[in-house]
């Protein structure tokens, strides 16, 4: 929230896009001489201090898809392009208050049987906050994270960060999120999924320290970069 106060620390890392959940309305935005100027924006929600930000840098543009379903309200099917590339994106924070039995992973799940005729001509990243982690598995929830997590890596998708480090599911050394900003209450539930393809462009990923970023937020940001065209 108050993406006003965060922008110019997150725009200094010169992304080609930036998923920002819990995003203020770019209304409130002064895009002056502090901030990368973004080529698009898309912003969806129904509280303007509190949706899902999209911003796209360096040559980049973002579409939201016509066949995004309302009823899956954050998470965003997105075409992102310049001149010589294309992917699908699904830009995530999964929350959905008013959906009790699919609340959070449970949003990514319906997501994924939403899009997924989408999937197999293109290359695919679904990235952002996905409230989620193995380690909550046994909660009587419909939806499980390991559910979502084989659904994805049977048509090929798979997580950037444990591909990178070699670690499994609910064993991550690198928290994304710190509850009520406690360095003592760690959990890692921020997300980067992607095709094989993809996955095999891997450049680096990395995760933001906590004493970097514990002013600016609960959650430290993931960064996945790729070497493409």
């Amino acid at each position: 929230m108050a993406f006003r106060k965060k922008a110019d620390k997150i725009f200094q890392l010169f992304p080609d896009i930036a998923i920002i959940p819990e995003c203020e309305h770019p209304g409130n935005l002064n895009f002056d001489s502090r901030f990368l100027n973004p080529n698009t924006i898309i912003w969806h929600g129904n509280n303007k201090h509190k949706g899902l930000g999209v911003f796209s840098f360096n040559g980049y543009t973002i579409k939201l898809l016509d066949t995004h379903n309302q009823h899956i309200k954050t998470v965003l099917p997105i075409r992102v392009s310049n001149k010589r590339e294309k992917y699908l994106l699904l830009a995530v924070w999964a929350h959905n208050p008013h959906d009790p039995a699919y609340r959070y992973i449970g949003q990514v799940w319906k997501a994924i049987e939403a899009y997924e005729n989408l999937f197999e001509h293109e290359q695919v990243i679904i990235a952002g906050d996905f409230n989620s982690n193995v380690i909550w598995d046994k909660l009587k929830r419909k939806i499980s994270h390991t559910m979502v997590v084989e659904k994805l890596q049977n048509i090929g998708i798979v997580s950037s960060y444990h591909l990178n480090t070699k670690y499994k599911q609910g064993q991550e050394k690198h928290p994304t999120f710190f509850l009520y900003r406690h360095e003592n209450k760690p959990y890692h539930i921020d997300y980067c999924f992607v095709s094989k393809w993809l996955a095999s462009k891997i450049k680096s990923v990395e995760i933001g320290g906590y004493s970097d970023w514990v002013k600016y937020s609960d959650h430290s940001p993931l960064i996945v970069d790729f070497e493409t065209k």
